[in-house]
Parts: C-alpha cells; structure tokens; sequence
C-alpha cells in the first residue's frame, strides 16, 4: 500500500442533482491529507445478466478494475421504499461475479448516505451492512452518517453547509483511512 490512500467513492443514485453525490463531493474535500477519494459514476452500468458474467460489458470491466485498485471504498446510498437503490445494489452484483472472482473481496469500505427524510437512509444503511459481510469487505462501524432532511443540509450549488455533517463524514473518513492502514499491516 502506497502512502497516500486512494477511496473509491460511489455514489447509489444515477440523478445528477443527488444528494448523496452532493455528499460524495464534500467527502472529497473532508478527506485526510493522506487519502483521496476517486467517484465511479454507475450511469451506464446494465442490469446484471449472469449470462454476461464471464465476459462482462467493459464498463463492468473498468469498474471491477478501479475497485481493486482503490484501497477502501466509501458507499453513499440513498433510500427508495424502506431499502437499497437497485442501481447500487446491481452494481454491487455485477463487481462480486462470476463466482470466485469477487473484486470487493477485503476491502475496507464506509458507509454514508443523504436523504430529505428524517431518517437520513438509516434503513439503507442497515440492509447494506450484511450484504458487505457477505462480500467479505471490513465495515467501518462509527460513526454512523446519516445526512437527514439533506434539503436543508446542501446549499443551491450543491456544497454541504452542514457542519455537524461535515463533522460526521470527516470523522468516518479519518476513520477508514485509519482502519485501512491497520487492515494492511
């Protein structure tokens, strides 16, 4: 591992204006001054069809390659209906297939998400975490972001005004970089 880390930060939203790439960006600026935080866009990624595993589009290909080569990863996810965006969660299938070649295998990974809720994708959040067991990824546990009534938490231009949030997402971002560190050792 390099001395300056590199985070993969993927963003469950195809929506241009959403906030959880808002949240995305901000974490770009929040990041420790040993880590940076490189965004895949999922727009493009095709519903997942496992007769497309063994030679996937090169999207998929591309996205396999940039999560193995980032250190940690750091997941933004919205909440639609009490639960995980399809979007990420197909992105997530694509990256852990064909059997046997799961590119999230020991990863480090966060988790954050924005949402004009009051519950701020706790729900998302707390779906999300087995799911990263299973793939075998390390989850950073504290603290929990959960960017609620985001409305009121972005400005027009899309910058987190928030400074409580900012507080949070530094926090976990400190954290991952610190637990990747510990992880490789």
């Amino acid at each position: 591992m390099s001395s300056s880390l590199t985070i993969l930060g993927i963003a469950g939203s195809l929506r241009q204006a959403s906030y959880n790439r808002m949240a995305l960006r901000a974490a770009q600026q929040l990041v420790p001054e040993d880590a940076k935080i490189e965004i895949f866009d999922l727009q493009g990624i095709p519903l997942f069809n496992q007769d497309q595993e063994l030679t996937p589009p090169a999207i998929v290909t591309d996205f396999k390659r940039r999560i193995r080569a980032a250190d940690a990863i750091l997941f933004a996810t919205p909440e639609y209906s009490y639960n995980l965006p399809g979007v990420l969660k197909n992105a997530i299938d694509w990256a852990s297939r064909p059997y046997g070649d799961n590119s999230w295998n020991d990863k480090p990974v966060a988790i954050m998400g924005a949402s004009p809720g009051l519950l701020g994708t706790a729900r998302a959040q707390l779906l999300l975490r087995p799911l990263l067991t299973f793939l075998n990824m390390h989850t950073v546990n504290q603290p929990e972001v959960m960017i609620a009534k985001a409305h009121e938490k972005f400005d027009a231009s899309g910058n987190l005004i928030d400074e409580a949030s900012k507080k949070l997402i530094q926090q976990l971002l400190q954290n991952l970089v610190d637990w990747t560190r510990r992880l490789a050792r």
